[in-house]
């Protein structure tokens, strides 16, 4: 069989195994079996692989991080007091506490990221809903949502963002110019369609007056953990430096105060954590390389450069539509790595590479593979034993991400170069 051929053969079984989860194996056996499928076979170098695999350093640092911070989160008892604070202010409402739910994704999102949004998001949301004795799910799909609608709000909001740009974002002033008002635009309409699709299941009452326990000692610092980590992704960020090794430092040495009070071994809390997006995420890396090396990427930015020089406009529009759906293929990190080479081949113009990136990180919204921050809010909710599957993700989120896609591409593309 010809080798692009074989190539190819064996990264779409990946992908159709990381989507379909066969005989419920967990997504990163399948992208792991078709990176060293790639190598085993001599279709791609096993330095090429390797190189690809540490492309990746600074997300898997960012994400052992913040799992760090969510499991400290949820075993010292802050998801729970944070769920009472949410019910009560609710006061029996479910469509009020699918709002209050909503908002605060837009916070944490915003300012720690949304696969912090993912990670430690819905472990609160599940216990708010618990307590609250209403539907879970309702609650759930709005930590999955948002995760991506507001995800290019800051800089900061998706990893993705700096993958696109190259680790060379824009300046933060010139960054909220030119996506204020398509970040606003995606966050309502995500909302009030993600709303109206939910809206039997927010019917009736929910409890409400419960009894809020003091926050532990330990739950405070888990806090003031969080907390510094957010302000210290903002600095990090503005000094254009990487956000993986802060992300990381700060959730090991948050966790290493509580351990060392507790008086505790690491290996109950390592033991909890979901490893297995690690080597998902490389597997991922690995893929997009052997695009590179089969010069599908080269082809990719010939075509973007000739067609930005017919028309700009509409050259952006289809490329921010063409890597929305594409992330749903093969998950919007390895499409923005993919999209980021292109453009930065073709030596795109701001417009076409902003329209990428909208593309990138709200296309996702479609599918439960289209974003890391999807996969991990998959795993979190199926260690609550929820579960959702391809089809029905789906249905709601065709409803949910084309408008917001429409309206935010829209309002880039008409607010100028």
């Amino acid at each position: 069989m010809n080798p692009v051929l074989l190539s190819w053969s064996i990264a779409f079984a990946a992908t159709a195994g990381v989507i379909l989860r066969p005989f419920r194996w967990p997504e990163a056996i399948w992208a792991v079996a078709g990176a060293l499928a790639l190598v085993t076979l001599g279709l791609l170098p096993a330095s090429l692989a390797w190189q690809a695999v540490n492309k990746g350093s600074d997300v898997y640092l960012f994400l052992i991080g913040m799992m760090l911070l969510s499991e400290l989160g949820r075993r010292e008892g802050l998801f729970d007091w944070i769920a009472v604070l949410a019910v009560n202010h609710a006061n029996g409402s479910p469509r009020r506490l699918i709002l209050l739910v909503y908002l605060v994704g837009v916070v944490v999102t915003t300012f720690l990221s949304n696969d912090a949004a993912a990670v430690v998001l819905t472990p609160a949301v599940f216990a708010a809903a618990k307590k609250a004795q209403t539907k879970p799910l309702p609650l759930l799909y709005v930590c999955a949502f948002i995760a991506n609608a507001a995800s290019f709000v800051l800089p900061i909001s998706n990893p993705a963002n700096l993958v696109l740009y190259a680790n060379h974002t824009p300046a933060l002033g010139l960054w909220i110019s030119r996506f204020a008002l398509p970040s606003v635009l995606s966050v309502a309409a995500t909302f009030v369609a993600l709303r109206w699709t939910q809206r039997n299941d927010l019917k009736g009452r929910c409890a409400h007056d419960l009894p809020i326990e003091k926050l532990s000692t330990n739950g405070k610092v888990t806090l003031a953990g969080i907390g510094v980590t957010a302000v210290t992704l903002l600095v990090v960020s503005a000094l254009d430096l990487q956000l993986g090794l802060p992300t990381a430092i700060l959730g090991i040495a948050t966790a290493a105060v509580i351990l060392i009070r507790e008086r505790q071994s690491p290996a109950g809390l390592i033991g909890e954590i979901s490893w297995s997006v690690l080597p998902l995420v490389a597997g991922l890396f690995v893929m997009v390389e052997m695009l590179d090396h089969t010069g599908v990427i080269g082809r990719l930015s010939h075509l973007l450069a000739l067609a930005t020089r017919q028309n700009e406009p509409i050259t952006a529009a289809v490329a921010g539509v063409s890597v929305a759906l594409g992330s749903n293929a093969i998950n919007n990190l390895p499409a923005g790595l993919i999209a980021s080479a292109s453009a930065i081949q073709a030596h795109s113009p701001e417009r076409v590479i902003d329209a990428l990136l909208i593309g990138v990180d709200l296309g996702p919204n479609l599918s439960i593979t289209g974003s890391l921050a999807t996969i991990l809010w998959l795993a979190a909710i199926r260690r609550e034993g929820e579960e959702v599957n391809f089809m029905q993700f789906l249905r709601i989120g065709l409803m949910v991400m084309l408008p917001a896609l429409v309206l935010a591409l829209g309002a880039r593309l008409i607010g100028g170069a």
